[in-house]
């Protein structure tokens, strides 16, 4: 029997990477370099994790919208919570969140959402194949995908909030700018957000 080479490439052992980062010290990449893209990078319980439980607590919409016309979403990314608010005020909640690896790689700012897809396709963008030209083209949907069950798209170009099937990466620095949260909290918000809502991340 053939014994497979160290390098081979199964979805198990792209997911793992995704997951843990491998492969992103070897490139030899600044970490700024990745600005577009979703690599993962496992980021250990720390402290700084233990504090976040206390910053997890209900904010008041009014001092970051004017209005919450078709709904409005904000996201804190100090805290690792997503907060939404109805367009009506009879609804609010309150989710915890995957963030970015590092402040340089977190997009701030106002936005909104463009597009809503259930079972998210994944590709992997430019910058991505570029450094692994072994990881896939494309997954669909399903659970090897790195979106998890749903994704809400924003008008930013590569961004999303999206589910995840690694549970690990939620209340951690584990991704390069997307938000992510735990598929049964996505599917909740998936089904409350419309296109259109605003989006804030702080």
């Amino acid at each position: 029997m053939t014994k497979r080479p160290t390098s081979f490439l199964t979805r198990r052992n792209f997911n793992k990477s995704l997951a843990t980062g491998v492969g992103l010290a070897a490139t030899g990449f600044a970490s700024s370099a990745f600005a577009d893209d979703e690599i993962i990078e496992e980021d250990e319980v720390s402290a700084t994790v233990k504090r976040n439980i206390s910053s997890f607590t209900a904010k008041d919409w009014r001092p970051y919208f004017s209005n919450r016309r078709r709904g409005v979403i904000l996201v804190d990314t100090t805290s690792r919570a997503l907060h939404y608010w109805s367009e009506d005020g009879e609804t609010y909640k309150l989710f915890p969140t995957s963030v970015p690896v590092t402040p340089e790689l977190t997009k701030l700012g106002r936005t909104q959402i463009v597009r809503k897809q259930v079972g998210p396709e994944w590709r992997p963008t430019p910058n991505m194949k570029i450094r692994n030209p072994e990881w896939p083209d494309y997954i669909g949907p399903g659970e090897d995908n790195p979106l998890g069950t749903h994704a809400l798209y924003l008008s930013w170009k590569y961004y999303r909030i999206h589910g995840t099937n690694d549970t690990r990466k939620i209340g951690r620095r584990s991704s390069n700018g997307c938000i992510g949260l735990y598929n049964q909290h996505i599917s909740e918000l998936f089904e409350l957000a419309k296109v259109g809502t605003q989006v804030l991340l702080i």
